[in-house]
This record gives C-alpha cells, structure tokens and sequence, in this order.
C-alpha cells in the first residue's frame, strides 16, 4: 500500500474516533437546550451542536469522496 492509501485510511479513522468521542457531548447539550429552553447558554449551545453537524457532514462527503477517488486511480 502507498502513502495515499494510509493516508485516506487515517483521515477515515482519526474523524470517525474523533466524532464518536465528542457524540455524547452533543447529545449532552441536547438535553440541555430542551429542558432549558429559555436559559441564555442555550443558543450558544445550538450553534455548537450546528457546527457539529456542519463538520460531522463535511467529514462524511470528504471521506466518500476519498475513496471514490482512491477506486478511481486504482482500479482498472
């Protein structure tokens, strides 16, 4: 395997343990924000959960978009 590979399986492998590791933060601040609705840490609470989100996906489509391209100049 060459450098390309590993370095598409570590991107892979570093996001997802970092995603899965800030999950129960988020789920957290969830809770957070519907039992207080009206306290004033709350939409500073929500944007974060939003940018989580952001990120979370922006991982998912560069990670597909990796291996797409890995298939691509390895296969055939």
């Amino acid at each position: 395997m060459d450098l390309l590979t590993w370095l598409i399986i570590g991107f892979i492998m570093i996001g997802f343990v970092v995603l899965a590791s800030m999950k129960k933060g988020m789920e957290r601040k969830l809770a957070f924000i519907t039992a207080n609705m009206d306290d004033e840490e709350s939409p500073t609470k929500a944007k974060t959960i939003i940018w989580w989100v952001m990120g979370t996906t922006a991982w998912g489509i560069v990670s597909m978009g990796l291996i797409v391209w890995w298939f691509h100049n390895y296969s055939g």
